[in-house]
């Protein structure tokens, strides 16, 4: 199930690729995945890039991820409150956030709370695999998906929870955005994709001209590499 912001134009693609009917709903559109195509939205979204962010791998509430990405806490609450405030430090309520799973640990009322904390009120969620509890609670996002691809302004953007060797448009200059790894994922120079999460951004989201001027220096090395038409197949 996928939930459509009011007042936003969307354009679904069809199975074969081909772009379907667009609309701009009056009150929330929920638009149900059947079985043989269970996992891709694609949504189009012109935001203004300036207004547009991305990051992944809150784990609010996970003791644990602590010690496991050797995070500069000793409680959760001091986690969890340091991510929070930084994240409402930098995104004004109206901008556009897209979060790419691994939201937090506990009940869906934890969920609820932890969401509340966030002052952006447009979050389009990208689910990882920590999020069996805050998938029950998807009315509090702007979407729900397990792999979206976007576009902010003219760039084309996959966005899923996890890296991925090619994606949809990878050699026309599609960006993939992607969490899970905290950072220990040796990232691929060549390669139009980066990690997105807190860990690899002192627990600051990514601003879209952030993103743009890394994937702008890939694109150079990929220009300049002896590998570049093998890289562009």
């Amino acid at each position: 199930m996928v939930m459509f912001p009011a007042g936003t134009s969307h354009r679904l693609l069809g199975k074969d690729g081909k772009s379907g009917a667009s609309w701009t709903p009056c009150l929330p559109f929920i638009a149900s995945r059947g079985a043989e195509w269970p996992f891709v939205d694609r949504l189009f979204h012109n935001e203004g890039m300036a207004d547009t962010w991305f990051t992944s791998d809150f784990h609010f509430g996970h003791f644990n991820i602590i010690r496991y990405c050797n995070r500069p806490f000793t409680t959760t609450e001091e986690m969890d409150a340091c991510i929070a405030d930084r994240m409402n430090q930098c995104i004004k309520a109206n901008d556009t956030l897209y979060f790419l799973g691994d939201f937090c640990m506990g009940s869906v009322e934890k969920v609820a709370a932890y969401r509340k904390r966030l002052n952006c009120k447009t979050i389009h969620f990208v689910e990882g695999n920590h999020d069996k509890v805050t998938r029950k609670l998807q009315s509090a996002f702007a979407s729900w998906s397990s792999l979206s691809e976007i576009h902010v302004g003219k760039q084309g953007i996959v966005l899923c929870h996890y890296a991925m060797r090619v994606w949809p448009h990878h050699a026309r200059g599609a960006w993939q955005l992607y969490g899970h790894s905290h950072g220990n994922l040796p990232d691929e120079p060549l390669a139009l994709s980066m990690d997105v999460g807190v860990d690899t951004h002192d627990f600051l989201p990514w601003r879209f001209d952030e993103v743009q001027a890394v994937m702008q220096a890939k694109a150079i090395a990929r220009e300049q590499s002896p590998h570049a038409s093998a890289i562009s197949v």
